[in-house]
C-alpha cells in the first residue's frame, strides 16, 4: 500500500503536514472540518506538496523530517 506525505497551505498562510493512503479523501475531510484539529477553521486549503512513500514507516519518518524543517525550507519544497 502506498502512503502519501502531503502539505497544505491554510488560509492564514500556515502549513500543515500529514500522511494518508487516500489523498483525495483526506483533503475532503480537511475541507469538511473533519480532518486534523489544527486545520479546523483554517480553510480554505491549498495542496502545495505531496510525495509518495512505499510504506507507513517511511511516510512517518518523512513527515517528521518535514515538520522539523524551518518554514523557509518547507516552502522551498514547493516553490
Amino acid at each position: 500500500m502506498n502512503w502519501v506525505v502531503y502539505m497544505l497551505e491554510c488560509a492564514d498562510k500556515s502549513l500543515y503536514t500529514g500522511i494518508t493512503t487516500n489523498l483525495e479523501r483526506r483533503l475532503a475531510e480537511h475541507a469538511a472540518g473533519k480532518g486534523a484539529k489544527y486545520t479546523r477553521g483554517r480553510g480554505p486549503f491549498r495542496l502545495v506538496y505531496s510525495e509518495t512513500c512505499a510504506g507507513r514507516a517511511e511516510a512517518t519518518r518523512r513527515e517528521a523530517a518535514i515538520k522539523l524543517m524551518a518554514k523557509v525550507k518547507k516552502r522551498l519544497l514547493f516553490s
